[in-house]
């Protein structure tokens, strides 16, 4: 019976091993032993920090925004809960960004701020958006600069009006339900026609 060796199996996983250790200090990259024993470190590292990244970038936004803040006069705390009184949702992350590109626009988050904290503004309904333009990366020349437009959002009131539903275009299924929730007695037996006529009432 022939000898098996496991030599081919054994080479290939460490090049496998050394491959991934490419450019690492010393004999990390070039032994075995060492290069799998800092991948295997490298690995638990990279799985701790994609979590602390977040929180890293979180404390940016903040420490901008608050910096922004001072400028006009109002603290981070009492920024964000006036934001949060006038219904205004505008993310931290697109706020820092406002802040840098933009401060008069800032400035006007700030006045709805400090009117959200009075209660001069209420919790608003319809959406309006508004393009901000920020630079995108660093690069090494200045004058390539990658610029993308993103949109706050900011909300205002408006009075909710009843539109007039066109009952003909709907199907017998979407019929019921309406007339379900209109409370109209013996929709169930009802066909498309008499459905129609007994919510336009």
């Amino acid at each position: 019976m022939a000898r098996v060796k496991n030599g081919a199996v054994t080479k290939a996983r460490h090049k496998k091993v050394l491959k991934q250790a490419k450019g690492y200090f010393g004999s990390k990259h070039r032994l075995y032993k060492s290069a799998k024993e800092q991948l295997m470190h490298s690995g638990q590292y990279a799985f701790r920090d994609r979590k602390q990244k977040k929180r890293n970038f979180r404390k940016l936004w903040i420490t901008r925004i608050n910096a922004a803040c001072r400028q006009n006069g109002i603290s981070y705390s009492r920024f964000i809960e006036g934001l949060n009184k006038a219904g205004v949702e505008v993310n931290r992350k697109m706020l820092s960004e406002i802040a840098i590109n933009d401060p008069k626009m800032f400035s006007e988050f700030v006045k709805i701020a400090r009117d959200g904290k009075e209660g001069k503004v209420k919790p608003q309904q319809e959406v309006i958006e508004r393009e901000v333009t920020i630079s995108a990366g660093k690069s090494d020349n200045k004058e390539e600069k990658k610029t993308t437009t993103k949109k706050a959002a900011t909300k205002k009131e408006v009075k909710e009006e009843k539109a007039t539903v066109d009952y003909s275009k709907m199907t017998v299924a979407e019929l019921k339900k309406a007339a379900k929730e209109a409370n109209v007695e013996g929709y169930s037996t009802m066909k498309k026609a008499e459905l129609v006529e007994a919510l336009t009432k």
